[in-house]
């Protein structure tokens, strides 16, 4: 069975699950002005590939208790990066190392894309 929740909860209970597992550096992006694909990115690096692993056993066993179950999850073997999608909140935990190299909060920012265009504005 799977209930309807609010991203917005859906969010929080994952972010607590996350906080919980001791996960560094948690962000939440909301990407709903941005993308139609999700309303909220959650963003959170592990010290270890075995932590990185219990982090999404932690969002999973959250979830379910819940009565949510993802879309999908990959990259759950390696444990270098793992993405969990719910639909309406896209979950990426990961290893710093990773984490540094893709960016992903860059890259989903308002804020960094508002200022991209601002600056883009005043060259021409």
């Amino acid at each position: 069975m799977n209930v309807e929740v609010a991203p917005e909860t859906l969010r929080d209970l994952i972010t607590v699950s996350l906080d919980d597992g001791k996960a560094n550096d948690i962000r939440v992006l909301d990407v709903r002005e941005m993308t139609s694909i999700t309303d909220y990115m959650v963003v959170a690096s592990g010290r270890s590939s075995r932590q990185v692993k219990a982090l999404k056993e932690r969002v999973l066993d959250t979830a379910r208790v819940h009565d949510v179950r993802p879309i999908g999850v990959e990259g759950e073997n390696a444990g270098e990066w793992v993405l969990i999608d719910f639909g309406d909140v896209v979950v990426h935990a990961m290893q710093q190392e990773t984490r540094d190299f893709f960016q992903l909060e860059k890259l989903w920012d308002n804020t960094a894309a508002e200022t991209n265009v601002a600056e883009q504005t005043e060259e021409a």
